[in-house]
C-alpha cells in the first residue's frame, strides 16, 4: 500500500515538473520574425544584381573622364573643384593640381510587366582621380565596350498622322529590356519577316563588380 502510494506521488511530482517547463519555454520561445522560414518576402537578392518584385535594378549607365583641379585637402580626401566633390587623395596630390577624374552615373530601372522601362539617372560621381588623361582612358576602354551581336525583333509596326507615315521597330536587349528605335521604310520593310537582327551594341560594366552589365542600343550593325 505504502508502495503504491509512493508511486503515486511520484507520478504527480514529475507531471507538476513537465508542466512548469512547458509554461517556461512558451514565455521564453523566440518570435517567429527571427525564424529562418517565417513566410515573409522581402525580394531577392542576386550576385552582381539587387532586385525586388517591383522589378527595380540599379544598373551602371555611362563613365566619363574630366579634368579637375584638387582644392582643399580634408583628412586623407581631397576636394575636386569646381564641383566640390570629395574623393579619397590615394596618390598624394597637392592643392592646385590638376588632375584627371573617372566618373560614372547610375540608372534605377524599373520595368512594368509589358516590358516598358521607366529610367532615373543618378549625377555624375568621381570614383577615380589620375596623373594623365592616358591613363584614366585605359580604364574606361574597359568600362564601356562596343559589340555587334544579334538580339531578337519583338516586331515593326507604323503609325499615320495627316496622311505621313512613321516606322518603328522593337527589339530585345540582352539584358532584357527592350528598346523601341524609328526606322526608315526601307529597313521597315527589310525587318517585317525577320525574327533576329544584327545590331551594335554598348556594353556598360559597374566599375565596383565587372560582371553586372548595363546593354545599350548603339545603332543597327547593317
Amino acid at each position: 500500500m505504502k508502495q503504491q502510494r509512493f508511486w503515486i506521488m511520484s507520478l504527480c511530482v514529475v507531471g507538476v515538473i513537465l508542466i512548469i517547463w512547458g509554461i517556461s519555454s512558451a514565455f521564453n520561445s523566440k518570435p517567429s520574425v527571427l525564424s529562418p522560414n517565417n513566410g515573409y518576402a522581402t525580394g531577392s537578392v542576386t550576385e552582381g544584381n539587387t532586385s525586388t518584385s517591383s522589378g527595380s535594378n540599379e544598373l551602371p549607365w555611362d563613365y566619363q573622364v574630366v579634368e579637375s583641379t584638387v582644392g582643399d585637402l580634408l583628412d586623407g580626401d581631397m576636394v575636386l573643384l569646381p564641383n566640390n566633390e570629395r574623393i579619397s587623395n590615394d596618390q598624394n596630390f597637392a592643392t592646385g593640381d590638376k588632375v584627371w577624374v573617372l566618373t560614372s552615373m547610375s540608372a534605377n530601372m524599373q520595368t512594368d510587366s509589358q516590358g516598358r522601362n521607366d529610367v532615373t539617372l543618378s549625377q555624375w560621381k568621381a570614383i577615380k582621380t589620375f596623373k594623365t588623361k592616358e591613363e584614366a582612358d585605359k580604364d574606361i576602354s574597359e568600362l564601356k565596350k562596343q559589340l555587334t551581336t544579334e538580339v531578337n525583333l519583338v516586331g515593326v509596326y507604323k503609325t499615320e498622322l495627316n496622311g505621313k507615315f512613321r516606322y518603328f521597330a522593337v527589339v530585345d536587349m540582352p539584358t532584357g529590356q527592350k528598346v523601341k528605335q524609328p526606322i526608315s521604310e526601307e529597313r521597315y520593310a527589310s525587318f517585317k519577316d525577320k525574327q533576329q537582327v544584327e545590331v551594335i551594341l554598348e556594353e556598360v560594366h559597374d566599375y565596383s563588380n565587372y560582371d553586372q552589365v548595363m546593354a545599350k542600343f548603339r545603332g543597327w550593325a547593317n
